[in-house]
């Protein structure tokens, strides 16, 4: 089992950047697949940037481009480093893990955090 922390989501003007930490304890992060979601008011939870099968790199069409996703397995934590930030990015962000075997990700994360909030102003 994985625990999972995200911090760093704060309220910052649009072009603006942040840097998003999901803190995991328990397992390491290399036993998963882990991946970077939010949910904006009134809107269900979508993918933000992920580790897929082979340790490739998959972001939703509305980031790509300004964000980063990162992993420090010593330091047990994923980054998510937002650039050119817009106020549709308002929401509250979470990280997720996946189980992993091999290089290959599981279908269906495991394992979330209770997120953090960004806010994008105009």
């Amino acid at each position: 089992q994985v625990q999972l922390v995200e911090s760093g989501g704060e309220s910052v003007q649009s072009g603006g950047s942040l840097r998003l930490s999901c803190g995991a304890s328990g397992d390491p992060i290399s036993y998963y697949c882990m991946g970077w979601f939010r949910q904006a008011p009134g809107k269900e939870r979508e993918g933000v940037a992920n580790f897929d099968t082979d340790n490739t790199t998959t972001y939703a069409d509305s980031v790509k481009g300004r964000f980063t996703i990162s992993q420090d397995n010593a330091k047990s934590t994923v980054y998510l480093q937002m650039n050119s930030l817009k106020p549709e990015g308002t929401a509250l962000d979470y990280c997720g893990a996946m189980i992993r075997v091999g290089e290959r990700c599981l279908e269906g994360y495991t394992y979330w955090g209770q997120g953090t909030q960004v806010t994008v102003s105009s």
